[in-house]
Parts: C-alpha cells; sequence; structure tokens
C-alpha cells in the first residue's frame, strides 16, 4: 500500500515559479519509478515527467527545459520544480506510482497560472 500526498500548488503569474512536492508512505516507495500528470479542466489527464529510482528523468515535449523533476529518498519525497510557468500549466497536477502493478494517485494540488 502506498500513500501520496501533493503539495505547493497555488496562483502564479505567467513566467513565474513553483515547486510541487509528493510525499510518499509505504513500504519501499523511495525504490519506485514515480511521476507527474496533470489535468486540466475540461481536458484529459496527461503525463508530464517521471524519474526512476536511479534517477533517470523523462519529459513531455511542452515542459521540457521549463521542468525539473527530482526525487530525496531520504524523505521519500519527489519534487517538480516549474519555471517560466505559461497560462496553459494551469491544471490540477498529480502524483503517481506503480507498485506490484497496483497504479497509486495522490488526490492533487491546483495550478494556476494567469495575471
Amino acid at each position: 500500500q502506498v500513500q501520496l500526498v501533493e503539495s505547493g500548488g497555488g496562483l502564479v503569474q505567467p513566467g513565474g515559479s513553483l515547486r510541487l512536492s509528493c510525499a510518499a508512505s509505504g513500504s519501499g516507495s523511495s525504490s519506485y519509478t514515480m511521476a507527474w500528470y496533470r489535468q486540466a479542466p475540461g481536458q484529459q489527464r496527461e503525463w508530464v515527467a517521471t524519474i526512476t529510482s536511479t534517477d533517470i528523468t523523462n519529459y513531455q515535449h511542452s515542459v521540457k527545459g521549463r521542468f525539473t523533476i527530482s526525487r530525496d529518498n531520504a524523505r521519500n519525497t519527489v519534487y517538480l520544480q516549474m519555471n517560466n510557468l505559461k497560462p496553459e500549466d494551469t491544471a490540477v497536477y498529480y502524483c503517481n506510482t506503480v507498485s506490484y502493478g497496483r497504479s497509486y494517485w495522490g488526490k492533487g494540488t491546483l495550478v494556476t497560472v494567469s495575471s
């Protein structure tokens, strides 16, 4: 069983930055591949970034160069540093992992990019 809790969302102006956190609990959670997804209003949920247990990262094309995913295994926490935010980044951001074939999701944190 894995629990994921996101935090760090909020309202930010275009060009601004936010750092999201995802605190994971559960046995062995520091060894899992972790991912961030987002869901904009009226849109399907989409993948944003992934980090493996060996810190290999991958990004959706639209956020590459602006977002950075990282992890702190001592704190069982995954981060998403988001820079140069754009209005189209507005969405609820979710943390995800898969353990023993089961997918786990947090409840999400809302990011609003608006002037």
